[in-house]
């Protein structure tokens, strides 16, 4: 496993484009993925790693692909089907609640975004990762081989990390991995809001919403929720 780090411009409008993969692309790479998380800082729910793979083949992503968080849910359910089938494969990998609660949010996302490339049929050879430093790597003061084996496995030696600030508003790939992700946990907490209808998750998805808050309040934490966080140092009943 290698990292690199390249500087390139920011995508005009906020849309992404391929430039920074077809930059790798001419440097010899042949499977190009880019990953983003979604949820790191919910209350409640996992945090989850998109990946979304392209090789120079996929060119023309879809018209109005951007990243998730500039978007509304009815552009990413619109978006998605359109991502699928422009990608070559894609995968959301997810850390619990629990496992946040455990072993922390850092290392939560390492496990979540190994788990992400685990479940890629299609083994991509570049990663671009959003943000400027290596998450999917133990700390060095930290590092060793247990900790990595519990954190679903060691990285492949020929997988070339490119950490990249802002890509997932600059790289189609890594714009691609946030659609991918962030409407994958989106129907999980959903799913999850008809457990537990009164913290109104559908709409809040576990963020730190004032009806979220309040109901935190009123009936106390769930099994879903990080009470490890500062917002649960009180008292709060787990139901």
């Amino acid at each position: 496993m290698r990292l690199k780090q390249f500087l390139m411009p920011r995508a005009k409008k906020n849309r992404p484009t391929l430039d920074f993969e077809n930059n790798l692309f001419s440097r010899g790479a042949k499977l190009v993925a880019g990953m983003d998380e979604v949820g790191r800082g919910c209350l409640a729910g996992p945090v989850s790693v998109g990946v979304a793979v392209i090789n120079i083949d996929c060119v023309n992503p879809p018209e109005n692909l951007a990243d998730s968080k500039l978007l509304t849910h009815e552009q990413r359910e619109e978006l998605l089907p359109l991502v699928k089938s422009w990608v070559i494969d894609s995968f959301v990998g997810h850390a619990t609640n629990q496992e946040i609660d455990e072993i922390g949010l850092t290392r939560a996302l390492r496990r979540a975004g190994r788990r992400a490339l685990a479940g890629l049929t299609t083994k991509p050879d570049h990663l671009i990762l959003d943000g400027k430093h290596n998450w999917l790597m133990p700390e060095k003061e930290t590092q060793n081989m247990f900790e990595e084996e519990f954190d679903d496995g060691p990285l492949s030696a020929d997988l070339e990390i490119i950490t990249q600030i802002k890509a997932d508003m600059t790289c189609a790939s890594v714009a691609a991995a946030s659609i991918v992700a962030k409407t994958t946990r989106d129907q999980m907490m959903t799913e999850l809001s008809k457990e537990f209808p009164n913290y109104f998750w559908a709409d809040n998805k576990g963020y730190a919403a004032p009806e979220h808050l309040e109901a935190i309040k009123s009936f106390g934490a769930t099994k879903y929720h990080r009470v490890s966080w500062k917002t649960f140092q009180h008292d709060y009943m787990i139901i």
